[in-house]
């Protein structure tokens, strides 16, 4: 399965690559990727309960990486 990423200039004819969901999953694994949301439970238009998520996704070897300035 592959999927294909956006372009970064709509001059360059190379853009579009395919890519395997493989070597996607390890780019953003490598890099990491924060998911967030909120879900509000309300009723008659009166917040009861708002939940705030927030998700670190990195591997475990990313972690550890720091760079040198």
């Amino acid at each position: 399965m592959t999927t294909a990423l956006a372009p970064n200039s709509a001059d360059d004819p190379l853009a579009y690559r395919p890519v395997a969901l493989v070597d996607l999953l390890d780019r953003v694994l490598a890099t990491g990727v924060v998911i967030s949301g909120d879900i509000t439970l309300a009723i008659a238009d009166v917040d009861l309960v708002r939940i705030s998520l927030r998700a670190l996704v990195v591997s475990v070897g990313s972690l550890g990486q720091t760079e040198d300035a």
